[in-house]
C-alpha cells in the first residue's frame, strides 16, 4: 500500500527532546576562600591580616574568566621552539596566553618569593593560604612559582648572588621572557637535580663542573627531569672536584648572550599539563657555586624542604577543590525521589572526604606556621618544621588520588567526562606524591630525621601531647606509636607504617585542639579508633555527620 500525503508520519516541532533538568548549575562565580577550616587557620597560625585579601584572591579563584584561563592553559600545552627560522638554536618554550595571565596573577599576589622580602610574622602563612586558593584553580603553573618561593633561602648560601637576585626574585612583577636577569622587573628560578642514570639518588649524578679562573663553573651533563625551563635561573647539582656541588645556572649571562641550555624535549606527562618540564643539556653552561663545594645536597635542602611544603599545600588544596565539585553536585543532583545529599550513604562519603579535607588542610597550614616561625629564629619550631614536612609529604598527597577519585565517583560519569574538569584534578593528583621525592624517599628521610636529629622527635611529642588526655583514641594510638618509635629492629620495612601513624596522630592532635569536637571525634574513631572500613563513605552511626557536612566548602549540606 502506498502511503498517501495525509498519511505521512510527521514530527512534532513542539516536541522538547533536549530539555536539561537535574543537573547542577555550574560552580562558578563563589568565593573559594569561603571555608572555615582554611580561614581558622589562617588566624590561628598568625596571619589573620591577610583574610581580606585571600577572599579577593577566592573570588577572582572561583571566577568564570579564571575557571576558562585553566582550561585553555591546559588545551593548549607547551610548545618548545629548539630552533628560529634560520637554523639559531633558540631553546624557548612557548606558552597560551591563560597561562601567562595564571601566573601574573599568582605572582602579583605574592605566592612567589614575596614573603622572604615581608617583615610581617605570619607572611608565610598567608602565603601558603594564597597558595592553596589559587591553586584551586589550575595547579600545573604553580611549579615554577613554588620554585621561585623555594629558592630564595637556598641563594642565601652565596650572598654576593643572593644581594644580586634575591630582590628580583620577591618582585611581585611577572616578566616574562629570556632576557638579562639585571634588565628584567622580576625574576623566576627553577632547580635541576634528577638525571637518567641517578634520579632520586643525586650522588649519582655525572653532570660535571670545572672551575675557571675568573672563579665561574663550566658545566657539562645533561638533566632527566628539569620543569619550568623559561624560568630565568636554576639552582642545580653537578660534581665538582670536591664532591656533588649546588651552582647556580642563569638562562641568560650578564652580558646578554644566552647561556648553553639546550632544551632536548619536553615531557608527555599524564598531568600537569599547562607547565612545561624538560630534558636540558649543558655545554659549556657558564654557573656560579651556591654554598660550598662538595655540599650540594646540604645547600640545595633548604630550597627542597619548601617545595616540599608545598607539595603538601598543593595537595590539600586539590583534595578540598574536588571535595567542592562533589558536594555541589550532590547538593543539586536528585535520585529516586531525593537529593543526593539527603541519601544516607552519600552524607557518610562527603562527609568522609570532609574530614580527609579538613585534616589535610589543618596539617598543612600548621607546617605553614612552623616555616614562617622557624625563619625568624624559633628553634623548636624549626625542629618541628624538619620532621612534619617530611612526615606530611608522606601522606597528604598520598592521600590526594584516592580522595580525588572518590570525589569523581560522586558525579558518576558526569566526573568522568573533561567538560566537568574532575579529569584534571584526577590526572593532578599522583604528582605531588612523586614531585621532591616519592613516598619510600619521604619515609626513609623521616628515620633520617629521627636518627640524627633527636630534637626533631622532641618537638613533634611537644605538639602532638598538647592534646593529651582530650581522646582516648588519640592517647593510645601515640602510645602504640612510641613503642614502635622505640624499636630500631626492621626500621626500613617498617617505615612506611610508621610515617602514615606519625601523620595521622599529628593530624588527630590537631583535630581535637582546633576543629568541632564532632570533626575531631569522627577523625580519631575512624582513623585511630580503627571503628571504619579502608574506603571513604564508611565513617561509624555515631558519627555527627551534619556537623561534619556544615564545614564542607559551601556550607551546610543539610
Amino acid at each position: 500500500m502506498t502511503a498517501t500525503a495525509d498519511a505521512t508520519p510527521r514530527s512534532d516541532p513542539t516536541a522538547r527532546t533536549h530539555q536539561v533538568t537535574n543537573q547542577p548549575p555550574p560552580l562558578v562565580g563563589h568565593d573559594v576562600a569561603d571555608d572555615p577550616v582554611l580561614l581558622e587557620g589562617l588566624r590561628r597560625e598568625g596571619a589573620g591580616w591577610y583574610a581580606d585579601d585571600l577572599h579577593r584572591l577566592g573570588r577572582l579563584a572561583g571566577s568564570e574568566q579564571v575557571l576558562r584561563w585553566a582550561e585553555e592553559a591546559n588545551r593548549h600545552e607547551p610548545e618548545l621552539r629548539t630552533h628560529d627560522r634560520y637554523g639559531n638554536r633558540i631553546d624557548e618554550v612557548g606558552f597560551h596566553p591563560s597561562y601567562h595571565s595564571l601566573m601574573e596573577v599568582a605572582i602579583r599576589e605574592g605566592l612567589g618569593g614575596a614573603p622572604w622580602a615581608d617583615d610581617r610574622p605570619g607572611a608565610h602563612v598567608a602565603r601558603a593560604a594564597g597558595f592553596m586558593v589559587w591553586s584551586s584553580a589550575e595547579q600545573g603553573h604553580g611549579c615554577p612559582v613554588s620554585m621561585t618561593y623555594a629558592v630564595v633561602p637556598a641563594l642565601r648560601s652565596a650572598p654576593e648572588l643572593a644581594e644580586t637576585y634575591e630582590p628580583l626574585l620577591t618582585s611581585r612583577v611577572y616578566d616574562p621572557g629570556l632576557r638579562e636577569p639585571g634588565s628584567k622587573r622580576g625574576l623566576l628560578a627553577g632547580m635541576g637535580m634528577t638525571e637518567k642514570q641517578g634520579g632520586t639518588d643525586v650522588r649519582a649524578n655525572t653532570t660535571a663542573a670545572a672551575v675557571r679562573p675568573d672563579g665561574s663553573w663550566r658545566l657539562r651533563g645533561h638533566k632527566w627531569f628539569t620543569s619550568a625551563p623559561m624560568n630565568d635561573l636554576f639552582l642545580v647539582l653537578a660534581q665538582a672536584p670536591g664532591g656533588l656541588s649546588c651552582f647556580l645556572v642563569p638562562r641568560v649571562l650578564p652580558d646578554g648572550l644566552r647561556n648553553t641550555f639546550r632544551i632536548q624535549r619536553l615531557k608527555d606527562k599524564l598531568g600537569n599539563r599547562s607547565n612545561a618540564s624538560s630534558e636540558p643539556e649543558f655545554d659549556d653552561t657558564v654557573a656560579w657555586l651556591v654554598g660550598r663545594e662538595g655540599q650540594g645536597v646540604r645547600t640545595i635542602i633548604d630550597m627542597v624542604t619548601m617545595t616540599r611544603l608545598d607539595c603538601i599545600l598543593g595537595s590539600a588544596s586539590g583534595i578540598r577543590a574536588a571535595l567542592a565539585q562533589a558536594a555541589h553536585h550532590v547538593r543539586h543532583r536528585a535520585v529516586f525521589g531525593a537529593r543526593l545529599i539527603d541519601r544516607p550513604l552519600m552524607r557518610n562519603v562527603i562527609a568522609d572526604l570532609g574530614l580527609e579535607s579538613e585534616a589535610a588542610t589543618t596539617l598543612a597550614l600548621r607546617v605553614a606556621g612552623a616555616a614562617d616561625r622557624a625563619q625568624r629564629g624559633d628553634a623548636q619550631e624549626r625542629a618541628f618544621l624538619r620532621l612534619a614536612t617530611a612526615v606530611g609529604k608522606y601522606w597528604v598527597p598520598k592521600r590526594q588520588p584516592a580522595a580525588v577519585a572518590e570525589a569523581l565517583e560522586c558525579l558518576g560519569g558526569n566526573g568522568y567526562d573533561e567538560a566537568s574538569g574532575m579529569p584534571r584534578l584526577y590526572r593532578e593528583a599522583p604528582l605531588n606524591g612523586i614531585w621532591e621525592g616519592s613516598g619510600n624517599v619521604n619515609a626513609l628521610d623521616v628515620l633520617r630525621a629521627l636518627a640524627r636529629e633527636p630534637e626533631c622527635l622532641e618537638a613533634f611529642r611537644s605538639e602532638v601531647e598538647a592534646a593529651a588526655g582530650a581522646d582516648g583514641r588519640l592517647d593510645g594510638a601515640w602510645r602504640r606509636l612510641r613503642g614502635e618509635l622505640a624499636s630500631t629492629a626492621d626500621a626500613e620495612l617498617r617505615a612506611r607504617r610508621l610515617v602514615e601513624r606519625l601523620a595521622l596522630v599529628l593530624q588527630g592532635s590537631l583535630l581535637v585542639r582546633y576543629a568541632p569536637a564532632a570533626v575531631a571525634d569522627a577523625f580519631c574513631a575512624s582513623r585511630l579508633g580503627g571503628d571504619s572500613g579502608l574506603a571513604f563513605g564508611t565513617l561509624p552511626p555515631a558519627a555527627d555527620l551534619n556537623a561534619i557536612l556544615g564545614r564542607v566548602p559551601g556550607g551546610s549540606t543539610h
